[in-house]
């Protein structure tokens, strides 16, 4: 990082401060610039967009670019694997709409809405096992509902035999816990359950996300290359796991919220306006994948020179007091009416799967509230603990008393 800003705050993302309360770090970063400096030993420091405007204008900006490098941790897997690691997400331009054009009609806002009642039935099968997973009195509520339920939704969106899905339940698992050994382990069997699900829908096509990709790829290779269909699978599968850290934080911040927990207790139908602002409150992206600029580019009278890393702070940007009245508290009457939060990010590389996160939580917490009026901490809100993660805020375990 070569621009010169002394007077820019400084953020050190392994700090035990930052770690346990980033909202408050970022709040007099935020209030003194729209840029801040992000620390991380032994990685190059890169730039942190800390307010709502800019962040969002940098994330549909095209002189700000995703790639191979934006990734700075990735798993050390053999040599047979590494054609199918590029996934959407470090793709730009052309490539990264025609991929995502092929799968985003299964992601849509109705496509979501259709699959409500399998959600729903999943749902209430995991709350009926919950007493079963009771130990000296508290059930892990991370562990076997907000967990298990995002996997097995998409495995049905995608097409994931019955039979496969204890293993793509494991192959999440490792990538909630981050990168490590365990992910690199695990990538080889999960391109080989990619692989096995394409085999099985050649057989025997189905109404799923499979099928529908295979029957490009045989109509025309160019659209979908083979390798291509493969990664897509698992990357969408595994990546279809992310609404477990929104529904455990959603639930967290609830139970140590009693009034805004009551007010949803009273009136359900407030539902989809909490599951909005549960996400800007309290959503599990603190920031962006980082993207490197592709020339001099100036934000907020700081010049990010080319080549450099630079994220969106969601965490800040979602606090906001230009935009968000009263940010730091939690209010489920918020939405609509408030500016739209970017928890999703924004731009060209916006959640794909927004509209299924937001169906499978109010779905989740609606069952919840509806199913178990007497759920409450198992510890103090201080106590439930935290994964020691500067990129996103995850609980390690969610111990409730049913």
């Amino acid at each position: 990082m070569t621009s010169p800003s002394p007077e820019l705050p400084e953020i050190d993302l392994t700090s035990p401060e930052v770690l346990r309360d980033p909202f408050g770090a970022y709040a007099p970063a935020r209030e003194r610039s729209p840029m801040a400096k992000l620390l991380i030993p032994g990685l190059a420091p890169m730039w942190a967009v800390t307010r709502y405007a800019e962040a969002k204008a940098m994330l549909s900006d095209p002189r700000f670019a995703l790639s191979a490098d934006s990734f700075a941790f990735r798993p050390d897997v053999p040599d047979h694997c590494r054609a199918y690691m590029r996934t959407m997400q470090e793709m730009e331009g052309p490539e990264h709409t025609r991929l995502r054009r092929l799968v985003a009609p299964a992601f849509s806002a109705r496509r979501a809405t259709e699959l409500r009642p399998r959600i729903e039935r999943i749902v209430d099968r995991l709350l009926d096992d919950l007493p079963e997973h009771i130990e000296n009195g508290s059930v892990d509520l991370l562990r076997h509902f907000a967990r298990p339920l995002p996997i097995d939704v998409i495995c049905e969106l995608v097409g994931i035999p019955e039979d496969d899905r204890p293993r793509w339940r494991e192959y999440g698992a490792h990538v909630a816990a981050g990168f490590g050994p365990g992910l690199a382990e695990a990538v080889p069997g999960i391109i080989d359950g990619a692989r096995s699900a394409v085999a099985a829908h050649r057989a025997t096509p189905a109404d799923d996300l499979v099928s529908t990709l295979l029957r490009v790829h045989d109509e025309d290779g160019d659209r979908l290359s083979a390798t291509e269909l493969v990664t897509l699978i698992w990357n969408v599968v595994l990546a279809g796991q992310t609404p477990t850290n929104l529904i455990a934080n959603g639930v967290a911040a609830l139970l140590s919220h009693p009034d805004q927990l009551a007010a949803l207790r009273a009136d359900p139908g407030l539902m989809p306006r909490a599951v909005e602002e549960l996400t800007r409150w309290r959503g599990p992206q603190l920031l962006t994948i980082p993207r490197h600029a592709r020339e001099d580019v100036e934000i907020g009278g700081v010049l990010v020179r080319e080549g450099e890393a630079i994220t969106a702070a969601i965490a800040s940007a979602n606090r906001d007091p230009r935009v968000f009245a009263d940010p730091d508290r939690l209010d489920v009457h918020r939405f609509p009416g408030a500016a739209g939060h970017l928890g999703f990010a924004h731009g060209p590389h916006f959640c794909l799967g927004a509209s299924l996160a937001r169906v499978q939580t109010e779905v989740a917490l609606t069952a919840l509230l509806r199913r178990l009026p007497g759920l409450d901490l198992a510890v103090a809100a201080a106590d439930v603990p935290l994964a020691a993660d500067g990129g996103t805020w995850r609980l390690a375990a969610l111990p409730v008393t049913l």
